[in-house]
């Protein structure tokens, strides 16, 4: 998923501070944005490789993402109390420990093949990038002038957006690769010596995180990065403000749960976030109960390309480079390059959405995009084999502006209530730890996979919804 960020009112520099270079900070702070995309994304491969090693069904196997992104929901109150009590700096130092302590958790998950312990490890990674988050969502907002805030915010979500995109590619390769001779080798095996040395695979990745989220913490911790007291407060609304803005009512309001517009994103944010990672996540295991016998030129031809850009990053963590085996229909690691297509179909939709938002009315925008998710999704439970995946992996290009255009409607008109009205909206992320383990559900106990993605269909429908009347301020 794409890591939300906004673009705060940021505190101008002033006097000699103007002159002060935040170009190591923001390099910095980048590199923490691709680190969220790229151990966030990673779920979607790790998800179909535990279900397999831990012997899992669809829906225990969703609790992955349920264990990752409940954290967003669990740990955001807890981890501003943090960053009030050891600041911006030294909160992303800790996080990046806590981060480390979780990936470490994987080599005993691995060696135990305890999917519980999984589970565990996912939790502490997730509450270690939640702290970071909220350090790093306002963080990026201050680094320099208050005019090219936009700027810095786009620019970490491009880092971030090229993160998620990568690491299901090198995670495939990671989890799934492997000679023709390995793969035929292990399939000879008894299943429980299989599953063992299967198992193995994951502690190379985690092993190398956890050394690399270690230097990181270094890094910040040594670094010389501007002091953040705090950002500046919002004044509280005016009675010609809100006349202007016709919303006189607000000043009688008791809570940001009083409007309407307000609650009706909440929901589109939880869908959003649901449908966008319950899509990844099943996108592998979609394309398994497809039965595809043969690829067509094109996707070996892609998956192919990729393998070769990617062997290199294999040299890293120790391994041979070996080129994907694509003569035997679809496989995990194909799926792998397909779930890192869907998540670079965000990238570019990012990138070209840019300056349509700057051209275009936002909301025309999203009525669009909403649309074509749901017509994709439905086309791709009436098809079959590969063009169902391919449906499905150009909803990437749909969810790349969904954020950005339903954030600011959903706190239009707010006032005095914006901040808590942003603090409802984060939290709503929670939707990527629920959404996955319903279609899960429907998956496991209720006609497969295609009946399953009924509910991304849904979830389009509703934000479709959202788009055309919810967002109206009441």
């Amino acid at each position: 998923m794409a890591v939300p960020t906004t673009s705060s009112s940021p505190i101008a520099a002033t006097g000699p501070e103007t002159k002060r270079s935040f170009a190591l900070p923001m390099a910095a702070m980048t590199s923490l944005f691709f680190l969220f995309g790229a151990v966030t994304n990673f779920n979607d491969v790790l998800m179909p490789y535990l279900k397999d090693v831990c012997q899992l069904t669809d829906l225990q196997s969703s609790l992955v993402q349920s264990a990752f992104f409940g954290a967003y929901f669990l740990m955001s109150l807890p981890a501003g109390y943090v960053l009030k009590r050891l600041g911006y700096q030294r909160g992303i130092v800790v996080g990046l420990l806590v981060m480390a302590g979780g990936a470490l958790l994987f080599v005993p998950a691995a060696n135990s093949r305890t999917f519980g312990l999984f589970l565990t490890a996912l939790g502490v990674l997730g509450a270690g990038i939640t702290l970071l988050q909220v350090a790093a969502n306002p963080y990026v907002s201050v680094l320099g002038a208050a005019r090219s805030a936009a700027a810095r915010v786009s620019i970490v979500g491009v880092a971030n957006n090229f993160g998620g995109a990568l690491s299901p590619l090198v995670g495939g390769i990671l989890l799934f690769g492997g000679s023709v001779a390995l793969k035929a080798r292990l399939a000879a095996l008894p299943v429980a010596q299989r599953l063992a040395e299967e198992s193995q695979l994951v502690k190379a990745p985690y092993l190398g995180l956890a050394a690399f989220l270690a230097v990181l913490a270094g890094v910040f911790f040594v670094l010389k990065l501007p002091e953040i007291e705090s950002l500046p407060a919002e004044d509280e609304p005016q009675a010609a403000d809100l006349a202007a803005n016709g919303q006189l009512q607000t000043a009688a309001r008791q809570s940001a749960l009083a409007f309407p517009h307000l609650v009706l994103g909440i929901v589109a944010i939880f869908v959003y976030v649901g449908v966008e990672v319950g899509l990844g996540s099943f996108l592998i295991r979609y394309g398994e109960s497809q039965g595809i016998q043969q690829l067509s030129s094109f996707t070996q031809t892609l998956v192919r390309s990729l393998n070769v850009a990617t062997n290199y990053a294999l040299v890293l963590f120790g391994r041979h480079a070996d080129a994907l085996d694509t003569s035997a229909g679809f496989t995990k690691a194909v799926g792998a390059v397909l779930v890192s297509s869907y998540w670079f179909g965000s990238l570019v939709g990012r990138l070209v959405g840019i300056p349509l938002l700057l051209r275009f009315h936002n909301r025309a925008l999203l009525v669009a995009v909403c649309a074509a998710g749901v017509m994709l999704v439905v086309a791709s439970i009436l098809s079959h084999g590969e063009t169902a995946l391919w449906l499905v992996v150009l909803c990437g290009l749909c969810n790349s502006i969904m954020w950005p255009v339903i954030f600011p409607l959903a706190i239009t008109g707010l006032g005095s209530f914006t901040k808590q009205g942003s603090s409802y909206l984060i939290m709503a992320i929670v939707g990527g730890a629920i959404i996955p383990p319903l279609m899960g559900f429907i998956a496991t106990h209720g006609g497969g996979l295609r009946v399953a993605f009924v509910v991304p269909a849904l979830c389009y429908t509703y934000l479709l919804f959202y788009a055309l009347r919810g967002y109206r301020v009441r």
